[in-house]
Order: C-alpha cells, then sequence, then structure tokens
C-alpha cells in the first residue's frame, strides 16, 4: 500500500492539472480543518456556533468544508465566537 506521501508525488508527477492546483487547495482544507477542530475543542456544535455568529449551521458546515475564498472579517469573527484571536503570519 502506498502512503499519501507517496501517491501525491506520483500524481503530480503524470497530472500538470492536479500539480498546479495541490498546493492552493490542500491550504484551504488545511484552514477548513483548523476551524473544525477549534469549534470542537471549544466544544460547541455547527448549530451553537452559528447562533453565536448569527447565521446558519449550513454558512458553518460550508465554511468547514470549503474555506476557499473566505473573508478575513468572517476568519476573525469564527475565531472570537470560539474565544479565540486570529494570527496570521506571512512566512
Amino acid at each position: 500500500m502506498k502512503t499519501l506521501k507517496s501517491y501525491v508525488s506520483n500524481r503530480k508527477a503524470r497530472d500538470p492539472k492536479f500539480a498546479k492546483g495541490y498546493e492552493s487547495g490542500y491550504q484551504d482544507f488545511k484552514i477548513g480543518v483548523m476551524l473544525k477542530i477549534a469549534r470542537e475543542e471549544a466544544g460547541l456544535t455547527q448549530d451553537q456556533l452559528a447562533e453565536k455568529l448569527n447565521t446558519k449551521k449550513t454558512a458553518i458546515s460550508r465554511i468547514e468544508n470549503h474555506a476557499e475564498d473566505i473573508k478575513l472579517s468572517t476568519l476573525e469573527k469564527f475565531a472570537h465566537a470560539l474565544g479565540k484571536s486570529l494570527r496570521i503570519e506571512v512566512a
């Protein structure tokens, strides 16, 4: 059985479209996962967080599962609702 790392490497080598979009897609996915983990660590359901943010559960789900094009202001509100702060780093 191949490891994920070798699968991604092989796929990038034979699929230029996949290779081109992989890094940005991975970053979007990672942001959504980080937000979901933070919500769960805060002990909140999607419904509870949606209520704190005056939005719907579907909006929270969309943020956690499709974090591309999320506004910084939305990220900041999300973090504050979880009792956290938002820190952005350029490296």
